[in-house]
């Protein structure tokens, strides 16, 4: 996914910096038409959006004079000085664009570098629950919590959805990514958007290879937001897919912690007292009533309980060739795997404190 703020941002800082050097070497003392703080301090004073349509085909030059003709950036030739400076006009993309005017230069260089169309940039993490992006999104000003889980019980013509079991919730199917919105989307909007970008970036890889696999599509998210659940080291993907894999072959019950955590959250009072995901789970807790529970019940849980990152997703699919069958956690939030019960036993003593 593109997280390209604040990474990306700080990037062109640097090379800001150093184009600016360079612009100043060549017209001494100024860079021509760039006002203070043109590169990234913010504006005192954000006006109407404007809309700056960049077509396929257009150069750096027709990008600067269309956005300082908007009122976008005030200096057309900082603009060209940087894209050229950076070495990333071919990587420039076309769009509608949303702007405010006045808006500093680098910030501008960079939404069009990353295709960033809408001004309302929110990263949605791999392994959320609804209510928790919900929350995420009335925080950070794009809908209400209320609203966006309203919509999330709308139905949306996307094929993916179609091989869900009946009742089953968009959970596990809103992708995880750096989003731009636009302002004042509607909660149907936004889930359009998060759809969208599960069939861009999901469908066209995974949906070939799992025809290959004993596992349909919502299986496969199903154990995927388990997978994104439980791996701390992104190299354990694979592996911990290996082990629920090689459980499901031979009916035993996955006895995964996070899908119990999901079923206790259920319950509203349990939420306000250990938040979505509760950490140490009590004996009582692995004996919840509920189809998510994997200690009571063997096979997959009805669905997904989060939303896996694609990486999650390629694990289930491409899992490590092994025969496991446990994990238990070390302190770092590493996993050390085991064949047999005997040997996974010895690895809880030793672990597990």
């Amino acid at each position: 996914m593109s997280r390209f703020l604040p990474a990306t941002v700080a990037f062109l800082a640097i090379a800001a910096t150093g184009a600016l050097a360079f612009a100043v070497a060549v017209a001494p003392n100024t860079v021509p038409g760039a006002p203070a703080g043109e590169f990234l301090g913010p504006r005192a004073q954000m006006s109407e959006p404007v809309v700056v349509v960049i077509e396929e085909g257009d150069g750096a030059r027709e990008m600067a004079e269309a956005l300082e003709k908007e009122g976008v950036i005030s200096s057309a030739r900082l603009f060209r000085v940087l894209v050229a400076f950076m070495d990333i006009e071919d990587e420039l993309q076309a769009g509608e664009y949303e702007f405010d005017t006045n808006m500093p230069v680098l910030v501008v260089i960079d939404r069009i570098h990353q295709g960033v169309t809408a001004p309302n940039v929110v990263t949605v993490p791999e392994g959320l629950r609804l209510e928790e992006v919900a929350a995420l999104l009335e925080e950070k000003g794009v809908v209400s919590a209320a609203d966006f889980l309203a919509a999330a019980d709308d139905a949306y013509a996307f094929a993916f959805l179609s091989g869900r079991p009946e009742g089953a919730t968009l959970e596990g199917y809103l992708f995880p990514a750096t989003y731009g919105f636009s302002r004042n989307p509607t909660a149907e909007k936004v889930i359009g958007q998060m759809l969208e970008a599960f069939q861009k970036q999901v469908v066209p890889e995974i949906v070939a290879e799992i025809a290959a696999s004993e596992l349909d599509l919502h299986e496969v998210i199903t154990l995927a937001s388990i997978v994104e659940r439980e791996a701390r080291k992104p190299e354990e993907r694979p592996l911990i897919a290996s082990v629920y894999l090689n459980r499901l072959k031979v009916g035993l019950a996955l006895q995964a912690d996070p899908t119990v955590q999901y079923a206790l959250a259920s319950d509203k009072e349990n939420v306000q007292r250990y938040g979505f995901w509760k950490k140490e789970l009590s004996f009582a807790d692995l004996e919840v009533e509920s189809p998510y529970n994997t200690y009571k019940y063997v096979g997959l849980p009805p669905g997904p309980i989060a939303s896996p990152g694609l990486d999650s997703i390629r694990a289930v699919v491409r899992p490590a060739r092994t025969n496991y069958l446990f994990f238990v956690a070390r302190d770092d939030g590493s996993h050390v795997f085991a064949e047999t019960l005997d040997e996974h036993l010895r690895n809880v003593e030793e672990y597990v404190r």
